[in-house]
C-alpha cells in the first residue's frame, strides 16, 4: 500500500490559499477571524467557505487554526465558531486548548497543534487516546525521533514543519512575550523577543557579547531531507508563513511541490500525493530569492552548528557578490549575478549589524544606491533580500492547475454513454441517455464529437484522450446531446472527487497524562486557562490544576520562560561535550536587555537542552 503524503501550505487569506492549491499544496491551514495563533492572519467564515470550495475541485484540504489558550468568556464563541467552519466545509481544525474536548463539536477531525508541545512517543499516544487524528510534532526533532515516534504510534498521522521561521523554544513553552509586554505567544499575540539583542554576562558582571541577536534563529529549509522524513514516518509536510504574502507563499509551495513529485518519479510504488491534478509553471522557484534569514536543517541530523544568526534576525537573502570599488555615488560588484532597478541589497557592517539600501539604477554590475550607505566598504560581502525581477515575474500568473481525464463515448441499445476518468484511474463516472433514430452522418463526426467534449474550459480538467465505441462516430449526434453529457459528468465527477471527511478519531477511556518533568516544577505549564481545561485534566489524573501564566504568571519568583534544543554555550563553541573550548566565564549566565533586565540561563547537559529563567527587577 502507498504511504499518502500531503505538502501543507500557509494561507493568510483565502487568496493565498488558492494560489497554494494552483502551485501544488495538497492541503493549505488558515486561521478564522479569532482563536488562531496569527492574531494578525484572522479570515471570514465565508472566505475560509470559498477556500474549501477550491481547494476540494482538487481533492486538497482546508484545516483551520483555533490554537489559542481560550478565556471562559471565550468558550461559547469558540464552539459556534467550530459548527460554522465545519458547516463551511473545513476539514480539520488546529487545537491548543484541551477545553475543545470537553464541548460539543460537530464530527470535525482534530489535529494537536506543535503548541501542544509533541516531543515523545507517549505524549502522542495520549493526544491520539484524547481524540486527535494527527500531531505536530515540535520542529526540533530528529529524524531517528521522528522515525521512533512513528514506530511506537504507527496509527497516528505525523506533520512535520519542513520550511520557514523557527520558534528557539519548544512549541507552547514560550512565556517571554508574556512576561516582558504582556503579549502571550499562546493566544497570537507573540512580540518576538527571540528575535532581539541581547548582551551575554556572567556571575561576575563580565560581558561576554555585546547586542547579539542570541536567540535568533536561522530559518527551516529541509527540501533536501524530504525523502528521509517520509521514511521515517511522516505524512503531512508543513510550511510555515501564515503572514507571509502571495509571492513567498507561490515560490515555496512551487519548489516543495516539484522536489515531491521528483521523489514520486523515483519511489511510484511507495509514495502518492493526497490531492489531485498537475501544475504546470511559467517559472522557476528559487528559496534564495524569497524572504529567508539563511537556510537550516535545525536538529533534523542531530545538533549541528550555525543553526542561529546572531548578527541579524532579518532577512539576508542570496549571495550576490563583493564590493570591488566605490565610485562616488556608485559602487562596483565582483560576481556573477544580474542586477535589476529597484532590487534590495544589504551586508553586515563593522558593528555587525545588517545595513540595507536600494538600488535606484543598476548598469551591468555597476550600482548606483538612492543613498549610498556611509558604512558600505570595500571587500564586504552583499547580500539580494529583495529581487525585484523575480517580484514582478511572480505578481503576474505562475501557474496552472489542471486534473487531467480520458472520456469514452459509447452506444448501446439507443443508451449513449459518456465515461470520464481521470488518467490515474483514482475517479470514474459514467453518465447516459436515451436517444432514438440518430441519423448516420455524411461524414465522420470524430472531431466533431472531440470538440464538444473537450470544452473544458471552466473546470479543472482537461481532456488527454477522447475514444469512441461502438460505431458512434459514424453518427450525428447533435452539439447540444453532447454538451449536456459532457456537464453532467464533469458535474458527477467533480462531485466524486470532492475528499471525504477525515474520520474522526474515537476518544479512548480516560489516561493519566503525559507531560515533561519541567511540568511539575512549573505547573502552569499545562496552560491551564478555562473552566473546560481544569475539567479535562482533572479527570486526567492533574489533582491541583494551575492557572495558565496569562493569568498567574507573576505568582512565581524566576518563572521558566524558554525551554530551549538550541544552546549558546554550544554555539559560541564553549560546550566541552561537543569539543568546545573550556569556558572562561563563571555561571550562571544570563541575557540582558538594552533596559537592564535579566535572565538566567540554565544548561541541562544531560538532555543537551537550555532554560531561561527571568529574574524579577
Amino acid at each position: 500500500m502507498k504511504q499518502t503524503i500531503e505538502l501543507l501550505a500557509p494561507a493568510k487569506n483565502a487568496d493565498c490559499g488558492m494560489a497554494a492549491i494552483d502551485h501544488g499544496a495538497d492541503a493549505v491551514y488558515i486561521g478564522a477571524d479569532r482563536f488562531g495563533a496569527r492574531a494578525a492572519a484572522g479570515n471570514s467564515v465565508a472566505d475560509i467557505e470559498r477556500l474549501c470550495t477550491y481547494a476540494h475541485r482538487y481533492a486538497a484540504r482546508v484545516y483551520v487554526t483555533v490554537n489559542t489558550l481560550l478565556y471562559d468568556n471565550e468558550l461559547e464563541a469558540t464552539q459556534k465558531l467550530v459548527w460554522e467552519l465545519y458547516e463551511a466545509g473545513a476539514d480539520a481544525i488546529l487545537v491548543q486548548d484541551m477545553a475543545l474536548l470537553e464541548m460539543n463539536l460537530p464530527p470535525i477531525a482534530l489535529h494537536a497543534s506543535t503548541q501542544t508541545d509533541n516531543r515523545t512517543a507517549e505524549k502522542v499516544r495520549w493526544l491520539a487516546d484524547q481524540g486527535f487524528s494527527r500531531v505536530v510534532l515540535a520542529r526540533e526533532l530528529s529524524v531517528s525521533e521522528i522515525a521512533a515516534i512513528h514506530r511506537q504510534c504507527p496509527d497516528v498521522a505525523l506533520e512535520v514543519f519542513v520550511h520557514g521561521a523557527l520558534c528557539v523554544s519548544y512549541s507552547g513553552v514560550c512565556y517571554a512575550s508574556q512576561h516582558c509586554f504582556g503579549r502571550s505567544a499562546n493566544r497570537g499575540e507573540c512580540a518576538q523577543f527571540c528575535r532581539m539583542p541581547f548582551d551575554l554576562v556572567d556571575a561576575d558582571g563580565r560581558e561576554i557579547e555585546h547586542g547579539r541577536h542570541l536567540l535568533s534563529l536561522k530559518d527551516m529549509a529541509q527540501i533536501d531531507h524530504l525523502e528521509a522524513l517520509m521514511a521515517a514516518g511522516a505524512s503531512s509536510f508543513k510550511i510555515e508563513g501564515r503572514l507571509k504574502d502571495i509571492s513567498y507563499v507561490k515560490n515555496v509551495v512551487a519548489a516543495y511541490s516539484r522536489r515531491f513529485n521528483d521523489i514520486i518519479a523515483a519511489h511510484p510504488t511507495q509514495y502518492v500525493r493526497s490531492s489531485r491534478g498537475e501544475v504546470s509553471y511559467t517559472f522557476t522557484p528559487d528559496l534564495q530569492k524569497t524572504f529567508h534569514r539563511g537556510y537550516t536543517s535545525y536538529f533534523l541530523n542531530g545538533r549541528q552548528p550555525n543553526i542561529a544568526s546572531f548578527d541579524t534576525p532579518k532577512a539576508m537573502g542570496e549571495f550576490v557578490g563583493t564590493v570591488k570599488e566605490i565610485r562616488g555615488k556608485s559602487l562596483i560588484v565582483a560576481g556573477t549575478a544580474c542586477f535589476a532597478n529597484g532590487d534590495g541589497l544589504c551586508f553586515i557592517n563593522h558593528r555587525r549589524e545588517l545595513e540595507g539600501f536600494r538600488v535606484n539604477r543598476a548598469e551591468g554590475n555597476r550600482l548606483f544606491p538612492a543613498t549610498m550607505p556611509s558604512n558600505l566598504r570595500r571587500g564586504l560581502s552583499l547580500y539580494r533580500n529583495a529581487d525585484r525581477a523575480f517580484e514582478q515575474m511572480l505578481a503576474k500568473p505562475t501557474a496552472v492547475r489542471s486534473i487531467p481525464v480520458t472520456m469514452v463515448l459509447d452506444i448501446c441499445d439507443s443508451t449513449l454513454k459518456l465515461r470520464m476518468a481521470t488518467v490515474d484511474g483514482e475517479t470514474a463516472v459514467e453518465v447516459e441517455t436515451d436517444v432514438l433514430n440518430l441519423a448516420t452522418a455524411r461524414t465522420p463526426q470524430a472531431d466533431n464529437i472531440c470538440r464538444q467534449l473537450t470544452k473544458l474550459g471552466n473546470t479543472p480538467y482537461v481532456c488527454r484522450e477522447v475514444m469512441m465505441d461502438g460505431g458512434v462516430e459514424s453518427l450525428f449526434i447533435p452539439s447540444s446531446l453532447l454538451a449536456a453529457l459532457r456537464r453532467n459528468a464533469v458535474e458527477q465527477l467533480s462531485a466524486a472527487i470532492i475528499p471525504d471527511r477525515e474520520p474522526v478519531a474515537l476518544r479512548k477511556s480516560s489516561s493519566t497524562i503525559v507531560a515533561p518533568q519541567a511540568y511539575a516544577a512549573f505547573p502552569y505549564l499545562y496552560n491551564i486557562a478555562n473552566r473546560m481545561a481544569v475539567k479535562f485534566y482533572k479527570a486526567h489524573g492533574l489533582s491541583h490544576t494551575h492557572p495558565a501564566f496569562e493569568l498567574d504568571g507573576k505568582s512565581t519568583d524566576e518563572p521558566l520562560i524558554m525551554q530551549c534544543r538550541h544552546c549558546i554555550k554550544y554555539a559560541l563553541g564553549r560546550c566541552e561535550r561537543h569539543g568546545g573550548c573550556k569556558p572562561n566565564w563563571t555561571e550562571p549566565l544570563y541575557l540582558r536587555l538594552g533596559d537592564g533586565r535579566r535572565f538566567r540561563l540554565q544548561f541541562d547537559c544531560k538532555q543537551c537542552e537550555m532554560s531561561i529563567y527571568a529574574q524579577k527587577s
